[in-house]
């Protein structure tokens, strides 16, 4: 069994997050371990037509943001990495600084000193000097810098054609391959 963390941040684009968890719902081998911050869950009710509840359950394990005792909060506990989807700029703050002041951050610094995979859609513009100095020190730490900007080839038609393009590439990056990711020129003839 495969794990991965799905952390949901207040930054806008929750959708992201959600995606994530209903799409690996339907993978067998994954299993799926949620934090959900406060301003998550606040950014959520304006954004999806989903209760907190709802969201919550989406998840096999649930862990409580503050708890920083949580078996993802261990290099022991196993997992294929970490996806922030959304990804606040105070969230990359943390992990840039290694500020672990509550689950999400702690769980991506575990991940990163592991060498696990760490993906940020992060979800701000426009950026400023400084934002862009947390963007390469995350980097430098290990982590993925992931903006969810959409790919156009693949024709979107939908909003939701778009998220799930996204979320799918973003989980191209811990080896999950969903049939729903539309690929440069994968259908042409050679």
């Amino acid at each position: 069994m495969r794990r991965i963390i799905i952390a949901i941040t207040g930054a806008s684009g929750v959708i992201y997050g959600v995606r994530a968890l209903q799409l690996l719902q339907d993978i067998s081998d994954v299993e799926t371990h949620a934090i959900i911050s406060p301003s998550a869950l606040k950014t959520a009710a304006e954004e999806v037509d989903m209760s907190a509840d709802e969201i919550r359950g989406l998840a096999d394990k649930l862990h409580n943001y503050r708890d920083i005792g949580a078996a993802v909060s261990s290099g022991s506990f196993r997992t294929a990495g970490m996806l922030v989807a959304p990804c606040s700029i105070k969230t990359l703050s943390g992990i840039a600084n290694s500020y672990n002041d509550e689950l999400i951050v702690r769980a991506a610094d575990v991940c990163l000193k592991e060498r696990r995979r760490v993906v940020l859609l992060l979800r701000e513009t426009p950026l400023h000097a400084g934002h862009i100095a947390l963007m390469d020190q995350a980097t430098r730490n290990g982590a993925i810098i992931m903006p969810p900007v959409p790919a156009f080839y693949s024709r979107p038609q939908t909003i939701d054609d778009i998220v799930n393009q996204t979320v799918g590439r973003a989980l191209d990056l811990f080896d999950i391959h969903l049939p729903i990711v539309k690929r440069w020129k994968e259908d042409q003839d050679i």
